[in-house]
């Protein structure tokens, strides 16, 4: 549609009962989910501005202490599609099939995402994602960005930004039609919501006793990837672990998941040269020869927190909303993170789409409400398998149990694609189902699964055939839905 159209368009009665016609809209945060929301509110016709705190990452590197690659999978992906962005994003990806777990003696074994054929996570940098949607975004004549500049607090009720310039140091006010805040875990307007104490707001943040410290491990001397590139590298260790995702110039970012000051190593002992040196020729001896800067590295670069956010609501009135880890922060346990806050764009973006062609009148805080109600049973699932996932992923995955869990799963899959989807697939690979259900359906399957393994009632050997697997299949089947029947009845 093009400006004119557009302008045509917001004429109606209908359009303009949806704010001002064309509503002023403020997007505080130009991180991924406030970039890919400018971007899709641009092409729905709206004057956007964007004001981020940090500089241009496209002219300032600002990755100091931030997950540098994250994991991309189908529901950030369908939410890239919508913004003609899924091609220009899967140039920079690099598929990772599964699991590739390390033990104390170098032995690895594998464990793939899905049975299902051409199912995959995608591992891409979090600056280079970032700066394609701002790139984007900024094609258009009716999308402002605005960088070092810090938000401060907002006023919402009359709808005033208060920031500050970081290079000048000048306070100014930003009055707008509606406020987004996509400004992260640290959100300013959330803050504001429980310090202007004008509504009802509940709040929590949550946080794991384990920190993370990201290390590197260097391409090799032709630039390659010295260890598989199609795998996410777990060294699994129980109370802690190490893992790495990686990068198209054929390093790895690597990842300690370390609780600050429980076990015998944590962060607040490991303070020499040798105890660090110790720690991983303990634990990690083949990553340790991989990472030649570790006591340079582990010294230097901050240790993170690991937090959980819920909170309620997520707007007020027809003025300001919560979006993305302000709203809903979450671990990064199950590598939706991104992929969550993608898909509120996705949801909204369906929400605003549903009233403009209904006969309803509506306004933004009809808009707000209904984006609430669909999405946060969805947010609060996202936030709690994460945690689950941190548990299986350091503990339960050379569990053996686990192992004959998984390879039923897998040949589930790939044998009955169609009946048979893990927790994992449920939740990665089906854009269409949502996380809650997701989560009942994929705790409901795991649950029967061990209780069937356990139970001796279910045998694993290298060459199932589809008959024996049948058989698998039909219990599985019969004992979730009993499960899910029973958690019905106990209303969970």
């Amino acid at each position: 549609m093009n400006k004119n159209n557009f302008i045509e368009n917001r004429k109606s009665k209908k359009a303009l009962s949806l704010g001002k016609g064309w509503d002023r809209i403020l997007i505080i945060g130009a991180g991924l989910c406030g970039s890919l929301l400018a971007l899709r509110l641009a092409q729905r016709g709206y004057k956007v501005e964007v004001y981020e705190s940090r500089p241009d990452l496209r002219k300032v590197d600002i990755s100091a202490g931030r997950s540098i690659n994250l994991a991309l999978s189908d529901r950030g992906l369908k939410a890239l599609r919508l913004c003609g962005m899924e091609e220009k994003a899967r140039e920079i990806c690099i598929p990772m099939f599964g699991r590739l777990m390390h033990d104390r003696e170098g032995n690895t074994f594998s464990s793939n995402y899905s049975g299902s054929a051409n199912e995959y996570i995608n591992s891409i940098s979090r600056g280079d994602l970032n700066a394609i949607l701002l790139d984007e975004a900024e094609k258009h004549e009716n999308v402002t960005l605005h960088f070092n500049k810090k938000c401060k607090k907002v006023a919402i009720e009359k709808n005033i930004a208060h920031f500050i310039d970081y290079k000048t140091k000048e306070e100014f006010p930003v009055i707008a039609d509606v406020i987004f805040g996509a400004d992260g875990a640290g959100s300013s307007l959330r803050k504001s919501y429980l310090s202007e104490r004008k509504f009802l707001f509940s709040y929590s943040q949550n946080y794991l006793n384990h920190g993370y410290k990201e290390l590197e491990i260097p391409a090799d001397t032709n630039g390659n990837h010295q260890i598989s590139k199609e795998h996410l590298h777990i060294w699994p260790r129980g109370d802690f672990m190490l893992i790495a995702l990686p990068n198209m110039d054929g390093s790895f970012t690597v990842t300690l998941f370390l609780s600050y000051n429980e076990g015998e190593f944590n962060f607040e002992n490991l303070t020499s040269e040798e105890k660090i040196t110790a720690f991983f020729e303990k634990e990690f001896p083949d990553a340790l020869e991989l990472i030649p800067n570790i006591l340079e590295e582990f010294t230097n670069n901050p240790t993170g927190p690991l937090g959980t956010i819920k909170c309620n609501p997520w707007s007020y009135q027809n003025k300001t909303l919560l979006m993305g880890d302000s709203s809903h922060a979450i671990v990064p346990f199950y590598g939706q993170g991104m992929n969550a806050s993608f898909e509120d764009v996705f949801v909204l973006d369906e929400i605003l789409s549903y009233f403009e062609k209904s006969e309803e009148n509506f306004d933004w805080e009809t808009v707000f409400k209904a984006y609430q109600k669909k999405r946060k049973k969805d947010t609060d699932a996202i936030a709690d398998l994460a945690i689950d996932n941190f548990f299986e992923m350091r503990d339960h995955v050379a569990n053996p149990l686990f192992k004959e869990k998984r390879k039923i799963e897998m040949d589930l899959e790939k044998t009955f694609p169609k009946q048979y989807m893990s927790k994992y697939s449920l939740v990665t690979f089906n854009e269409d189902i949502g996380y809650n259900e997701a989560m009942k359906r994929g705790r409901a399957q795991d649950k029967a699964l061990l209780n069937l393994i356990s139970g001796d009632e279910v045998h694993t050997h290298l060459e199932m055939t589809k008959e024996e697997l049948q058989v698998i299949l039909d219990k599985v089947i019969t004992e979730t839905n009993t499960i899910l029947q029973e958690d019905k009845i106990a209303g969970l």
